[in-house]
């Protein structure tokens, strides 16, 4: 059995990649909005934070009533409790990734992990 999983994804509004990876430690979502169109709630968590990419296109980001704005390349932390909700612009659509995982859970990183 190989020590890793791959999937390719289409174009799709909202891929989540839990399952098609097997994932154990974190969530992993591919999203698109097209022009003018936003995810349809506000929310917010218990215990994961949630890291965005924005890897097309722009649009903002409303967190505990702030607005930020967003284009491609921006990349944002946000911590559990604050509630969000993203939006497209009106004339063109944005895509991103989103990674949650558990705040305070990261023990070490691929300095001190990695094995060579």
């Amino acid at each position: 059995m190989a020590n890793y999983n791959k999937v390719s994804v289409a174009a799709d509004a909202r891929i989540e990649l839990h399952d098609k990876l097997s994932l154990t430690g974190a969530e992993i979502s591919i999203n698109n909005l097209p022009a003018g169109a936003s995810v349809p709630f506000v929310h917010a968590h218990k215990n994961n934070e949630e890291i965005y990419g924005i890897l097309s296109g722009k649009g903002k980001v409303v967190i505990d009533g702030e607005t930020v704005a967003l284009a491609a390349g921006d990349w944002v932390r946000i911590s559990p409790t604050a509630k969000r909700q993203f939006f497209a612009a009106e004339d063109t659509s944005i895509g991103f990734i989103c990674i949650q995982v558990k705040e305070n859970s990261l023990e070490s990183y691929t300095k001190d992990d990695a094995v060579v």
